[in-house]
């Protein structure tokens, strides 16, 4: 009898010690990394009420965490050290191995990277920016830089390239004159044109983009990470949800229609043709 109540009281001390790693597995608290397509500021004034949103409705945790640059959170995202992003930094060769997958992306029109100058700039043709100083939000920006200074790299149009840390850093250095054009997409311009009052002169546009991605890291499970996809697709059919998004886009100057919507690899398939044909440097 007494060692049947010393094997009890050995299950019972177990599985006390067990009650902490089941609570923290059933309260997972999940990193979110969306690429600083603005300052950090403006960033998580558009994103802290939509995770806030997605955490409660999806009943998993999730939290924000950013950079000071663009190029610091995607080292966040590179270090695993994040399990859920919005980017478009993920879909080189070397990066899709890493097995990030593509769960959702934001309804935006199709963006394109340009190459712009002031209004009143007496600049017209990108050839006369050879030379010159170009602000960049920094070298991860996908369409604001890989593809714009691919585009320059081509056209052997070499530019001094200053990395400022965000989209609207490079347009204010721009406009301050520290730089005599920006590489940004176009979407970010039209943006900030209605916000700021700032008038651009578009002297180069690619071909078109889908918006960034919602991804989701291998390690997150299944059941987490439906619960999630399901909240921010289902958002701007709820009243409450499609107010918090209008507010969110207000205050960063987005199309106030842009909610998100189901994705897949697939839908990136124009990421993976340009890394096929980029010249080597800006990847």
């Amino acid at each position: 009898m007494e060692s049947s109540n010393m094997f009890g009281r050995s299950l019972l001390v177990a599985l006390i010690g067990l009650l902490p790693a089941l609570a923290l597995a059933q309260n997972a608290v999940y990193r979110f990394s969306p690429v600083n397509q603005w300052d950090i500021n403006k960033t998580a004034a558009y994103w802290n009420p939509i995770i806030k949103y997605v955490s409660e409705q999806s009943g998993v945790r999730l939290e924000l965490k950013i950079g000071r640059t663009s190029a610091d959170t995607t080292a966040y995202v590179l270090a695993k050290e994040v399990e859920f992003v919005f980017s478009n930094h993920l879909f080189s060769p070397e990066r899709e191995k890493l097995g990030w997958k593509v769960f959702g992306r934001r309804w935006t029109p199709p963006l394109q990277g340009q190459i712009a100058v002031p209004a009143d700039s007496p600049i017209t043709r990108v050839e006369e920016l050879k030379g010159q100083e170009v602000a960049f939000a920094g070298p991860e920006a996908f369409i604001g830089y890989k593809v714009t200074q691919g585009y320059l790299q081509a056209r052997n149009i070499e530019v001094k390239a200053l990395f400022a840390g965000n989209q609207n850093a490079a347009f204010a250095q721009m406009f301050a004159g520290k730089a005599k054009a920006v590489g940004s997409n176009s979407a970010l311009i039209d943006g900030y044109a209605a916000k700021e009052g700032k008038k651009f002169r578009v002297l180069w546009t690619s071909d078109s983009y889908h918006d960034l991605a919602l991804m989701a890291s291998s390690k997150v499970p299944e059941k987490d990470l439906k619960a999630v996809a399901s909240a921010f697709i289902g958002m701007h059919r709820d009243p409450v949800g499609k107010a918090i998004l209008l507010k969110s886009s207000q205050e960063v100057g987005l199309d106030p229609q842009a909610y998100f919507l189901p994705a897949t690899g697939a839908d990136y398939a124009s990421y993976r043709r340009f890394y096929q044909t980029v010249p080597a440097t800006p990847r």
